[in-house]
């Protein structure tokens, strides 16, 4: 939709608003008032208008303020964006204003810790409520997994088996979370783990939980990382890092390994490069997040490492949203005096849309395996 378009929808009623959304709706197969799970219910007529002024911002907005709402969320999304009816609600001001600022701006490098703080530091109940038993905030690995712990810890025993880990390795952990892996790496393998976070509660969470073991978690921002590793891992930073710091990253990892050593990326791909997240993710969950391409890491990496192997384990992501979404929403009457009612909303709608973009395949999971330049080909590479 050009802008042209958007300035006439701004000056019609909010019955042709109406008019125009339901049609919209319709290309996805959402009926407004139906009866099908993913139907959608208005409870107040300016949602109309609002989504098409406001774009998938309002869409957000709107659903936590209790506009509208739907019985299957995930499924209504999902259809929506399958039918790409998402598209025509993204040319917006919105949209156009965080593109701008994002051109000027390395957001990522000035406002490192602001993910942390608002982000990340939201409370560890939280999360201990939805994460499972190792708080591991990334996808997880089903293959032959029934349980969310499980998963997890088959998804930390594929990283481990990628990068070769044997005991008295020493290990990078970039981005390192709660320690999830760096814990799993030093009890399963005998590793050593230095790990960077900038998040408050996350380093406070893994010194009170892991006091005995071999690891370091720092509260810094990932660019001060120093020394060399036999390994530089980064399990959901790179979302994170932002297409001005793609190849900054990658020299950094290389700088950072012993020779022979393996770097290993476990990001969100999207589907086309973009300067910024969509503007209601940006706004209230990840501030300053950037989702890669698969060819943006690629370029980043040219005449600095050498890609090994990559791997796509997207649809695994869907299944650890939905069971993300289940423990969240099982806690919830134990949580809910601490965080609202609005909260609820605003996570909800969070998960199940982030459920809703891996399952329609706008974004997927890359595992990216990497050797400096000269090193030989490892043998355990693809460790499926």
């Amino acid at each position: 939709m050009n802008t042209a378009a958007k300035h006439l929808l701004s000056a019609l009623d909010d019955r042709r608003a109406a008019e125009v959304m339901r049609e919209l709706l319709g290309r996805a197969g959402v009926t407004v008032g139906g009866d099908k799970p993913w139907d959608i219910q208005i409870h107040d007529e300016r949602v109309y208008a609002r989504v098409l002024r406001d774009g998938t911002l309002a869409v957000g907005e709107a659903y936590v303020e209790g506009w509208w709402d739907s019985v299957a969320l995930d499924q209504m999304l999902e259809r929506i964006m399958r039918a790409r009816v998402d598209l025509a609600l993204r040319d917006s001001w919105v949209l156009l204003a965080h593109a701008v600022r994002a051109r000027l701006f390395n957001w990522q490098a000035a406002r490192a810790f602001e993910v942390g703080e608002r982000h990340y530091d939201a409370g560890n109940d939280l999360y201990e409520a939805m994460l499972g038993r190792r708080m591991l905030y990334t996808c997880a690995y089903w293959k032959n997994a029934d349980t969310l712990d499980d998963a997890q810890e088959a998804k930390l025993d594929l990283v481990c088996r990628k990068i070769g880990l044997r005991s008295g390795m020493r290990v990078l952990d970039l981005g390192c979370g709660w320690a999830g892996f760096a814990a799993f790496a030093a009890e399963k393998y005998g590793a050593s783990v230095v790990g960077y976070t900038v998040s408050r509660e996350q380093v406070a969470w893994a010194q009170a939980h892991y006091p005995n073991l071999p690891i370091d978690i720092r509260h810094d921002d990932y660019r001060n990382a120093s020394g060399r590793f036999d390994a530089v891992v980064s399990i959901g930073l790179m979302e994170h890092v932002g297409p001005k710091n793609h190849r900054a990253y990658m020299e950094q990892a290389a700088r950072c390994l012993e020779p022979g050593g393996i770097v290993f990326i476990h990001t969100i791909g999207g589907m086309r490069a973009r300067t910024q997240i969509d503007p209601w993710f940006e706004k209230y969950i990840f501030p300053n997040a950037v989702i890669p391409t698969l060819g943006q890491l690629a370029t980043a990496t040219e005449e600095v490492l050498v890609i090994e192997d990559v791997q796509n384990i997207g649809e695994h992501y869907d299944r650890t949203l939905m069971a993300w979404w289940a423990a969240f929403d099982a806690a919830w009457p134990k949580l809910r005096d601490r965080y609202g009612d609005r909260f609820y909303r605003m996570w909800k709608y969070y998960l199940l849309a982030s459920a809703a973009e891996f399952r329609a395949r706008h974004h997927n999971l890359f595992q990216i395996v990497a050797t400096a330049i000269g090193t030989p080909q490892p043998s355990f590479v693809r460790a499926t």
